[in-house]
């Protein structure tokens, strides 16, 4: 497909959604959905036929480790869409978040920040210190809460059951939903999803952590929106590793969930 053709094509998509991409410019809506020869993995795993490249929409998360951030390098590499760390527990803020965030605005990178979760702090205690520290923001992507064990915690090693884990989750999301008035999406692993019975929550949307096995083995029967597939990538903007991540459809179902899910 010819660049005319193709930035027509994702216009139109972009029409059919009903939504305007925020802080795009045209030259980087010719490339949005598009990735480089230079958005590339390090350590590529084989997942066989239903791998990360049968969908067309990536993407990467980002933290305080990624230093820097080229934003524009990034979004013209066709990085559709990025999740950006803000805060963790109920007093930690990441040290990149504001920058991160404006810059990948003024970029044309669909964002939405997430929420690292602290098992020794309270669920409400934390969602008032996201809300505190993340704009509400048309365009923004859905907040996300990182649910993980957190081995390394020289301060908290609490493994509360699946029961309170996802009592306090229910919190957490209720109150950012009320506020940011969209439901947050839910990032996990495949220990702890399986430890706090994450797959009793039917109604809530999932961003899933496997870089070893297709999420069809890993979650079987779990529907989800985002597969973090990698923590090797090489993207232009980054310096050193970065996480991708595939969106779970077309590009037509991109531009439709972005329009149901933007604010």
């Amino acid at each position: 497909m010819t660049m005319p053709r193709l930035a027509a094509s994702l216009l139109s998509l972009i029409l059919l959604a009903g939504v305007a991409l925020p802080g795009v410019v045209l030259a980087q809506q010719q490339v949005i959905a598009v990735r480089s020869a230079e958005f590339d993995d390090r350590d590529p795993v084989d997942f066989g036929r239903n791998g990360p490249d049968r969908y067309p929409v990536h993407g990467i998360d980002v933290a305080r480790y990624q230093g820097t951030v080229d934003w524009h390098a990034a979004a013209r590499a066709g990085v559709n869409f990025a999740f950006i760390k803000a805060t963790e527990g109920g007093d930690l803020l990441d040290s990149e978040f504001a920058q991160n965030w404006l810059m990948s605005g003024r970029a044309g990178v669909l964002r939405g920040a997430y929420h690292f979760y602290y098992f020794c702090t309270d669920a409400e205690t934390q969602a008032k210190w996201f809300i505190r520290n993340v704009p509400r923001q048309k365009g923004a992507l859905p907040p996300v809460l990182d649910m993980e064990w957190n081995h390394l915690s020289p301060t908290c090693q609490k493994r509360p059951s699946g029961s309170v884990v996802r009592s306090e989750m229910k919190i957490f999301l209720d109150m950012l939903h009320r506020h940011y008035g969209q439901r947050p999406v839910v990032y996990t692993t495949p220990q702890f999803y399986k430890d706090a019975g994450l797959h009793r929550l039917t109604q809530e949307e999932f961003w899933l952590r496997s870089v070893a096995r297709p999420l069809d083995q890993v979650y079987p029967g779990q529907r989800w929106s985002f597969w973090q597939y990698s923590g090797t990538g090489v993207v232009p903007g980054l310096k050193g590793d970065v996480d991708l991540n595939a969106f779970a459809g077309s590009r037509q179902a991109w531009a439709q969930w972005v329009g149901l899910r933007q604010q």
